[in-house]
């Protein structure tokens, strides 16, 4: 009797220590932004040669049911389980070097603060950074061309992007300038030649179809994919890719690794460009007199699992070990699928909450933000506070007063003398709007700020209001005075 017990507690832990690494993947992904999650997506459809990116206009495939032709099906049958355990064991051994890749990768990941902190150190020491034209000019200077043709190559240096791309058409080029075509032509031609490596091309393809020329692969085989199947490539149709070109799906993917090593941006090795951009995760618009939401799913892939190792899969009893891989990559490939759907859906939810309860906000401004807390949200939408805390994490909603944090939705208040709340953020916001208006020549004290919002209904502490004006940058009365 004292086993039972025992075993039933063995095989929780077990459990836990399955579900363990999944679980952390779907808490992970719940806490990034939609730019973070759409390059852990791709990162993971490298590992798991199983997923594959929906195009906008893929479609479902219609499944042939009660064929007659049964002897044919077997023999069909015989021949997908043959190559499909060819294909498998290619996989096995793509999937081992895929780890490889991925652990170098991540101990490289390990020491990128010292990397980065020494790259920094030498990027300080110089006195000015060289841009992409300049390095481009420079290059010019050493090229056997006539005064006239080098204000054309000129002028189209000053039209390549930071990402080195010559994206405005030679032929609007030629009509704004009055240079004729075939002059602007052989000028892009002798900037293609110039370092970094695919610099003044017009598009993706054709700067990758430039680095490969460069390294005698014109007539390759990578090159045919690059020029007849870059969309397929970019969302690792492999299988598609392999049976249009007769080769094996091992084949595609070594080439595909090959291709990767080339680069898409090669102006951004002179890039100067600190900014950081932030995309909005929810969108909340007015429509007449209600508001609608609506969830950035623009960057985040759309998933499935391949057709091809579906049909793979339901093709018979005997493939043994090889049934279990691919039912093991089908497993994680659903898992991440159901994980961003849970993820999106749980920002769906509690922006529905904070739309809301902070329904004044979004109708009349800052002012009217209420005291709202993550317990609060949690309760509505029936999770964990700490999953309240991970969604909101690195998230942005676009409202129609612009753009904000979704955490900074959340916030304690003070009971207002009329028996509701306000949020701090409004109390900060009604503190700068007295300051704003107060006579420069007798601007108000921190005493008078708090008898004038006790007017309004606010009780306040005048160390609480020192506080706020602090940290809204807001200067003490004797030295805001003007004279």
């Amino acid at each position: 009797m004292a086993q039972g017990p025992g075993l039933q507690q063995v095989q929780r832990l077990s459990l836990q220590q399955i579900l363990a690494p999944q679980l952390q993947q779907s808490l992970h992904l719940l806490q990034v932004s939609a730019l973070e999650l759409n390059q852990l997506v791709h990162e993971e459809m490298q590992q798991n040669p199983l997923l594959e990116e929906l195009s906008k206009d893929d479609s479902p495939r219609v499944e042939m049911e009660g064929s007659d032709e049964t002897g044919i099906a077997d023999d069909a049958r015989e021949k997908n389980e043959k190559e499909f355990k060819e294909e498998f064991e290619a996989l096995a051994k793509l999937d081992e070097e895929w780890r490889e890749y991925f652990s170098q990768t991540n101990t490289f990941h390990g020491r990128s603060t010292e990397a980065e902190e020494q790259r920094q150190h030498f990027f300080d020491s110089i006195v000015q950074q060289e841009s992409l034209q300049q390095h481009l000019l420079s290059q010019l200077n050493f090229a056997n061309t006539a005064p006239d043709q080098r204000k054309v190559v000129e002028l189209l240096i000053g039209s390549i992007n930071d990402d080195g791309y010559l994206l405005t058409p030679l032929e609007e080029i030629s009509i704004s300038s009055g240079i004729p075509l075939a002059q602007l032509q052989a000028a892009s031609e002798l900037i293609q030649t110039f370092h970094p490596v695919g610099v003044g091309a017009r598009s993706l393809k054709e700067c990758l179809l430039i680095q490969l020329n460069r390294l005698g692969k014109a007539d390759s085989i990578e090159a045919q994919i690059v020029g007849q199947h870059l969309e397929d490539l970019g969302k690792k149709r492999y299988p598609e890719i392999a049976r249009v070109m007769g080769l094996s799906v091992d084949q595609v993917q070594q080439l595909a690794n090959f291709i990767a090593t080339l680069e898409p941006r090669p102006g951004r090795l002179f890039s100067t460009d600190q900014h950081h951009y932030v995309a909005a995760d929810v969108v909340i618009q007015r429509v007449d007199d209600d508001y609608v939401i609506l969830l950035n799913s623009e960057q985040i892939p759309h998933l499935r699992i391949s057709n091809t190792y579906k049909e793979l899969m339901a093709s018979g009893d005997k493939l043994g070990d090889a049934k279990e891989y691919i039912k093991e990559k089908i497993r994680a490939g659903k898992f991440l699928i159901k994980s961003i759907h849970q993820r999106q859906q749980t920002i769906s939810n509690i922006a529905k909450v904070i739309l809301d309860r902070q329904r004044d906000f979004f109708d009349k401004g800052i002012a009217h933000l209420k005291p709202l807390t993550m317990a609060q949200v949690a309760e509505v939408v029936g999770v964990h506070e700490t999953t309240v805390s991970r969604a909101v994490a690195n998230k942005y909603m676009q409202t129609p007063q612009g753009l904000f944090e979704m955490k900074y939705f959340f916030t304690p208040g003070f009971a207002t003398a009329s028996g509701g709340t306000l949020s701090n953020t409004s109390v900060k916001d009604a503190i700068a709007q007295l300051v704003e208006k107060e006579d420069p020549l007798k601007p108000l004290s921190d005493q008078e700020i708090v008898a004038l919002l006790k007017e309004k209904g606010i009780p306040i502490a005048r160390r609480t209001v020192a506080k706020y004006r602090n940290e809204l940058n807001i200067l003490p009365s004797n030295l805001r005075k003007t004279f």
